[in-house]
């Protein structure tokens, strides 16, 4: 049980700025299995994006409640994940060759296509979720954000990490844990679809497989695995998937 807490702290240090024990065990090994927990993070971060909506929707009006949620959201990860995004904005746009992509992601600047895509990410996310009836957001927030971090899991377990050297600022969890991390990982990572619609999860399910399946074929042909800027992106873009899914579902249904 001890083990198993190292773990999940581990996971809570590396994927959020929430503070922990400062003599917490670490190894590569433990923050290797830590991905069992990812999904579970996003029940963390979507809980802490839905309080803050739900709080403040009743007291502000729901676009500014929305944009204080995500915020708060992009705080308690310390932009985690739209960092890789924009560093794969700028690798993949910027870089024609595997050297020149993996240097242009390595870089902490962010450039034109980092910024552009960045933005309109944001600007994505921000209208869809303005876009759901208000008294869906908080679900589809803890949803989207658990379900999205499953997506990098797969790649993980199916692909091989690029980077070959110890210049990558993620290179602990480049390396695939046990079959049983993974089933956790599965587990966390659908479990809350329970409190969505049955049929738009029948829906959302093969279209973010499919999506994570291209995104995978793309940056293997690329670099022939993947980094974690790719995980992070890959998880943006699951995420914002998620939450345009729900506006058509929303509207087919009306």
């Amino acid at each position: 049980m001890r083990k198993q807490l190292h773990i999940f702290l581990n996971a809570i240090m590396f994927y959020t700025r929430i503070p922990v024990p400062k003599n917490l065990p670490y190894s590569d090994e433990i923050l290797n299995r830590s991905t069992r927990y990812f999904p579970f993070i996003g029940w963390i971060v979507g809980g802490i994006g839905a309080t803050v909506f739900y709080g403040l929707q009743f007291v502000l009006p729901p676009e500014l409640a929305i944009l204080l949620s995500m915020l708060a959201t992009i705080f308690v990860t310390g932009a985690f994940h739209e960092d890789g995004f924009a560093d794969f904005c700028d690798g993949f746009g910027g870089g024609y060759t595997r050297d020149r992509i993996l240097t242009i992601m390595k870089d902490s600047r962010i450039g034109t296509y980092g910024s552009v895509g960045l933005i309109g990410m944001l600007a994505t996310k921000f209208m869809s979720l303005h876009a759901i009836d208000v008294t869906q957001i908080p679900v589809i927030l803890l949803a989207g954000h658990s379900l999205s971090r499953l997506m990098p899991i797969l790649v993980i377990y199916t692909s091989e990490y690029s980077r070959e050297d110890a210049t990558s600022k993620t290179k602990p969890i480049g390396k695939k844990g046990k079959g049983f991390d993974f089933l956790l990982a599965l587990i966390f990572g659908t479990l809350l679809l329970v409190f969505i619609p049955i049929f738009y999860s029948l829906i959302i399910l093969p279209a973010l497989l499919f999506t994570t399946f291209v995104f995978r074929r793309y940056i293997t042909s690329k670099l022939g695995g993947y980094t974690g800027d790719c995980l992070g992106a890959l998880q943006q873009i699951a995420e914002v998937e998620f939450y345009i899914g729900f506006v058509i579902f929303q509207t087919l249904q009306a």
